[in-house]
């Protein structure tokens, strides 16, 4: 039954975002609904996710399956995953050449933006808690974290290095730093 409800999850995880960042706050709610990971869990999940080649949304919904259920649970919650966005991509791509040239399809994804917009904040604010304030309480406070997170952010800013170059950079802070 695990995994049913594994791949039910994904499915409206897969449905519920747009991929990417906007995919974690969804997981975290369907994770910790289950009671199948807690919120720590949920973002060592995504850390892993993010560091690993392929999207966000695959490797989260890997990880996490095998987390939750081996590997059969993991291909559940891949194929989970998958089925919406394959679905949609199929009805939108007929669509589209429907809408070709519509510009009320403009105005359309005028409205759409802010919403992915909201949705990669409302994911920052959510990993910022679950690294910065371990207990979920504003009254504990980790610094180490957030003086990587500022240090991370500057050298991207600045450099404009690569992903894997600044996931290392942070990797040897937290050797560093512990």
């Amino acid at each position: 039954m695990v995994y049913l409800n594994l791949f039910l999850a994904f499915v409206r995880i897969g449905f519920c975002s747009f991929g990417g960042l906007s995919m974690i706050p969804v997981i975290n709610q369907e994770m910790m609904q289950n009671g199948w990971m807690t919120l720590e869990e949920v973002a060592d999940i995504v850390a892993i996710a993010e560091m690993t080649p392929g999207p966000l949304g695959i490797n989260c919904a890997t990880f996490a399956g095998m987390r939750t259920a081996g590997i059969l649970g993991a291909l559940c919650a891949t194929f989970g995953v998958l089925v919406p966005s394959l679905t949609l991509c199929l009805m939108a791509a007929i669509f589209i050449q429907k809408v070709k040239g519509n510009p009320l399809m403009g105005h359309v994804m005028y409205g759409v933006r802010p919403v992915c917009i909201g949705m990669v904040l409302y994911a920052l604010f959510t990993l910022c808690e679950s690294n910065f304030f371990p207990e979920s309480t504003l009254q504990s406070f980790y610094f180490k974290p957030v003086l990587i997170s500022i240090v991370v952010g500057l050298i991207s800013w600045k450099t404009k290095a690569s992903v894997p170059v600044l996931i290392a950079i942070a990797a040897v802070l937290g050797l560093i730093l512990v």
